[in-house]
């Protein structure tokens, strides 16, 4: 395989190029490290958006309306829309592709629905790296759709530069704002659907939780509540100047580069973790591994000592 020329194909806008190159993300295939030193110098300029939300806030129709907002600024766009696995084959449900079908065939528009495959969190185990391909792909926004798992789809803050978290009236909101977890993770506050009854109790709601939260010490982000009316793109303007709001922060405040940093500290520490696991099963063609646990469920020897043990003889075969 030329990777240097399918990542030449995807830098000059082919969407072909950009699709295999995610595949090749997604199958975890042999030349991946070849794919990953080919794209690395052409990285850190993409602005990562996250959502994420509850599911039934309007995720989907929320990012079809921000895609139209950054289209009209003429940027390139592209889409990691993570959905449920089939219990079938494993694939993505492509819910989210049906929905941003308005936007298939703007070739400055990419869209890829991705297989959550088990992962917990909101995102599949391959988004970090599928966001690598569209970064260097020269796509300017890179919009994170998470699956909507609730509470504890906090995944995306450790990947995205802002986050974004949408609600609904008469979603429970008034609890759920009293409520640690997703609630707390978000930069810029949606309450989509605002023309429902109960949007103002929502909003007043998460003014109340802010202010909570507020911090006096150092210097902070106080996180915006934008009304948005998604399905007829109203408060699209609102939600992009907030966006553009915190990124500005972000930047003057140095912490655009502080939050990619992080980014690529967790990306490096999980291919480490999947290696070492990987490594350590093969140890003794993992009849080791099966010794020591017989051992430890013995009660002959315990679980920290099997594991020096696993270890060094991990170390003594290399």
């Amino acid at each position: 395989m030329d990777v240097d020329g399918l990542v030449a194909e995807a830098r000059a806008g082919r969407a072909r190029a950009v699709a295999r190159l995610i595949s090749l993300v997604e199958d975890e295939s042999p030349h991946l490290r070849a794919v990953a030193a080919a794209l690395s110098p052409h990285v850190g300029r993409a602005r990562v958006l996250g959502l994420t939300g509850p599911p039934g806030v309007g995720k989907s129709t929320s990012t079809s309306m921000l895609i139209s907002a950054f289209r009209a600024r003429d940027l390139r766009v592209g889409v990691l829309a993570i959905d449920p696995s089939s219990p079938f084959s494993g694939g993505a449900l492509l819910g989210d592709r049906i929905r941003l079908h308005d936007h298939t065939t703007d070739p400055a528009v990419f869209i890829r629905s991705m297989a959550t495959r088990g992962h917990l969190g909101g995102l599949a185990t391959a988004t970090p790296q599928a966001l690598r391909v569209l970064d260097a792909a020269g796509f300017d926004v890179v919009l994170v759709e998470t699956v909507g798992v609730g509470q504890s789809e906090v995944d995306i803050v450790s990947l995205a530069d802002t986050t974004v978290v949408l609600l609904a009236p008469g979603m429970g909101d008034g609890i759920q704002a009293a409520k640690a977890g997703i609630l707390e993770v978000a930069d810029v506050f949606v309450v989509n659907k605002a023309d429902r009854d109960g949007a103002d109790q929502t909003v007043r709601d998460l003014r109340h939780m802010i202010s909570l939260g507020r911090r006096e010490t150092g210097p902070s982000w106080r996180q915006p509540i934008v009304r948005t009316v998604a399905t007829t793109s109203q408060g699209a303007d609102d939600l992009v100047s907030a966006l553009d709001a915190h990124h500005d922060w972000l930047v003057a405040h140095g912490d655009l580069a502080r939050r990619r940093a992080t980014r690529a500290r967790r990306e490096v520490e999980a291919i480490a973790v999947r290696e070492l696991r990987a490594r350590l099963s093969g140890v003794g063609g993992g009849e080791t591994l099966d010794r020591l646990a017989t051992r430890v469920a013995a009660g002959e020897l315990d679980p920290f000592t099997a594991a020096d043990e696993l270890i060094g003889e991990h170390r003594y075969q290399r």
